[in-house]
């Protein structure tokens, strides 16, 4: 080292780079540590958010069939049997109204089940849909129309799933699930029956709506009417009892 840079007094600026050179190093450092922390923590919540977005009650059907095609016909018997037993656990626990519980039942017992047997399977989503009732209608319903597919004459599943619409405030579908009953089982529990009185409902929701949308057209008719000094109160609306369509007649 030579004696002028022994001598050589460092400025304020050298000082303070020299002094901040490992603190920028080390912020760096600190920064990346922090991102990587930041990704992982980014990454758990989406592999957390995806979980929770997955059904707990899915049952995948390519995964069954890939399986099945492996099972000789005695295995996939011991299967079905291994299912039936869970299912009458199951009942049981609905039965006691431990519905959560005969959920995982019967969803264990979907995810057993070979596919081959879609009457016993149809009866598995039906019963699941009931154990819903009380905790998702929606998801029931759901259940309901996977048992239908499965099997399109298991009326149970239609009366069922019309309870659950009924509930929703689907009168419409409500009625078309009876009508499918009766269509098949004119006898089938109280699906005539029921018919009329949601037929009745339907009814009555479809006048409050009308008179609501009479209401509302009449406002707006009064907006469109008053510069020129009428209002809907100047025209007389008349229906005809024999085909139901309306007349309007103009009077001062």
């Amino acid at each position: 080292m030579s004696s002028e840079s022994k001598n050589h007094i460092p400025s304020n600026e050298e000082v303070i780079e020299e002094l901040t050179k490992d603190l920028k190093n080390s912020a760096i450092m600190v920064d990346e540590n922090l991102i990587s922390q930041d990704e992982t923590k980014s990454l758990n919540e989406e592999s957390t958010t995806e979980s929770e977005i997955r059904d707990f009650d899915f049952i995948d059907d390519e995964v069954l069939r890939k399986r099945d095609e492996n099972l000789n016909d005695n295995e996939k018997r011991e299967l079905l049997q291994k299912a039936l037993n869970l299912k009458n656990e199951g009942n049981i626990k609905f039965k006691n109204e431990e519905n959560d519980e005969a959920c995982k039942l019967y969803t264990e017992a979907l995810r057993i089940c070979p596919l081959t047997f879609q009457n016993n399977r149809a009866i598995l989503f039906s019963n699941r849909a009931a154990a819903k009732s009380t905790i998702n209608i929606e998801s029931a319903i759901q259940d309901c129309t996977k048992s239908i597919e499965l099997d399109p004459n298991y009326l149970r599943a239609y009366l069922r799933r019309s309870k659950l619409y009924e509930r929703n405030e689907k009168l419409d579908e409500a009625l078309e699930d009876l009508k499918k009953i009766i269509e098949v089982d004119k006898f089938y529990g109280d699906a005539a029956y029921n018919i009329t009185v949601l037929q009745d409902k339907i009814n009555i929701r479809n006048e409050t709506l009308k008179t609501e949308m009479m209401g509302k057209l009449k406002e707006l008719g009064n907006m469109v009417l008053k510069p020129f000094g009428l209002s809907t109160q100047n025209f007389q609306v008349n229906q005809d009892p024999n085909t139901g369509g309306y007349s309007i007649n103009f009077k001062q």
